[in-house]
């Protein structure tokens, strides 16, 4: 009889998880709480502009055509390779614009802010190294089985121990690599890829550099929304069976043994389930029955964020697709996000827009703009005050920076904040990726992608194993099929 899962969610790691047991020949159901699939990676059209509401920094983009091929090998995934990583704004005026392959980001290093290029460039070839060897030790394979680190890749992670700088902070290795304090910010900014603070997190995480700037962000053709809505048809197109507006509310389970779910509509019975709900309310809301795994659950959780979507009635030139005006003092910054749970004065602001490349996004002449600030976590702020105020300091950074009055040139606007995210997508407090990796052991302290006490419950997305963004949420679904194969022998082909 063919065995039956059931997903809790509908974010690319339930829909890559989808494929993935699909492809073994499970019958899939997923469950999604909203009215539209996707989780976070969902579009919205505001007047007359479209917005991806969620991630905009799109990475390793053959991770999702290898999932679209997993079920059909005729399966193409188009996108525009951008030429430049990202244009940098600094508060005493200075404007640089960083291309992406090592030896120009090397040069423009140099050239910009007076850093030596050779070091520059060793330390871009250094993470490559770190990254090429670290990809199939803590990315590709379950941390918490031993049959999958007792392989080749472990020793060859391993011969690099000592390159990965695991006594230190990321800002502590860039500081000690960089002489300029705006290149080191520039690297350092990349702990927020996570969710995390470059003053805490592990040196480690500097690998991050080999995709931010040696290969480079793309941009799907169709928008962010393509990744969700491109797997979800095909998935749909395989049989895969999505229920829409239905909340699961419990996860069944008997003698340690998954049994089903529970929504508001009835119960349904299923050999597997696959939870890609956030980890902590996974525990609290769907299983509170079950002792959770506090040392892993009572980690520091990872940043929020306050979203402006706003409708530009112009361009701007000097703008790319993506954007960042800095903030003077960074580590204040980041201090006030996770100590004081508060707002920066002068925070950093990232404008994303895709209409840059995607020109039917905005009118012609016009832009769509998603303005993002990293924010702490929902711990009882007034948010309502707080995001005016957010506001009136955005639009009076911008329109100093830029020269241009900002808010004469808002057309519609829509707003996202830590209450939303947590309400409409279950980040526990606005959380956006669980736990960060604030602390030198934050890659062993995220929830495996199975489940010890339950048989057959296992657990995929951004808020377990391997982490948090977009190729880590697939990579998890990939692990979820590897474990249930373990599990299921009769599943292996």
């Amino acid at each position: 009889m063919q065995m039956k899962v059931g997903i809790i969610g509908s974010g690319i790691g339930a829909l890559a998880s989808a494929i993935e047991l699909r492809k073994l020949g499970l019958s899939v159901t997923v469950f999604e709480a909203n009215d539209i699939i996707g989780g976070k990676i969902v579009e919205q059209r505001i007047g007359d502009y479209r917005f991806d509401m969620g991630p905009s920094v799109f990475t390793e983009p053959h991770l999702v055509q290898e999932l679209l091929q997993a079920l059909d090998p005729q399966q193409t995934f188009p996108y525009h390779q951008l030429d430049e990583s990202c244009r940098y704004f600094f508060n005493d005026g200075q404007q640089v614009n960083l291309p992406v392959h090592k030896d120009e980001v090397a040069q423009t290093l140099q050239t910009e802010f007076g850093e030596d290029k050779a070091a520059a460039l060793h330390f871009l070839s250094q993470m490559e190294a770190n990254y090429k060897a670290i990809y199939p030790v803590f990315i590709q394979i379950s941390l918490h089985r031993l049959k999958h680190l007792l392989a080749r890749p472990l020793l060859k992670a391993l011969a690099r121990l000592f390159q990965y700088g695991l006594h230190q902070t990321m800002h502590q290795q860039n500081r000690q690599i960089f002489k300029n304090s705006k290149t080191i910010q520039i690297v350092d900014r990349l702990a927020t890829y996570n969710g995390s603070s470059p003053y805490l997190a592990p040196a480690m995480l500097n690998i991050i550099s080999q995709l931010e700037f040696n290969e480079g962000p793309a941009m799907p053709v169709g928008g962010m929304v393509q990744i969700t809505r491109r797997t979800q048809q095909l998935a749909a197109q395989f049989g895969v069976d999505f229920h829409t507006n239905e909340r699961v509310l419990e996860i069944l389970h008997q003698n340690n043994i998954i049994k089903g779910l529970r929504t508001a509509k009835g119960n349904y019975e299923f050999d597997l389930v696959v939870s890609n709900m956030d980890i902590h309310y996974t525990y609290e809301q769907l299983m509170p029955t079950i002792k959770a795994p506090r040392h892993l659950l009572s980690q520091e959780k990872s940043s929020s964020a306050v979203v402006f979507y706003w409708g530009m009635n112009r361009s701007f030139e000097q703008l790319g697709v993506h954007n960042i005006f800095f903030a003077s003092d960074y580590q204040a910054e980041f201090k006030a996000i996770f100590d004081t749970k508060t707002l920066h004065p002068d925070p950093t602001i990232y404008i994303h827009i895709s209409s840059k490349v995607e020109h039917s996004d905005a009118p012609d002449g016009k832009e769509n703009w998603f303005v993002m600030v990293n924010a702490p976590i929902n711990v009882g702020q007034d948010w309502d005050n707080e995001i005016q105020l957010l506001r009136k300091r955005i639009l009076a950074k911008l329109t100093k920076q830029l020269q241009v009055e900002i808010e004469d040139c808002i057309e519609c606007e829509q707003i996202n904040e830590p209450r939303l995210i947590d309400a409409r997508y279950s980040g526990k407090q606005g959380s956006i990726y669980g736990n960060a990796s604030n602390n030198a052991f934050s890659a062993f302290l995220r929830h495996p992608n199975f489940s010890k006490k339950i048989k057959g419950l296992y657990f995929a997305g951004v808020t377990v194993h391997p982490g948090g963004g977009i190729p880590l949420a697939i990579n998890s679904a990939k692990i979820v099929a590897r474990c249930v194969q373990e599990d299921y022998p009769s599943l292996r082909k």
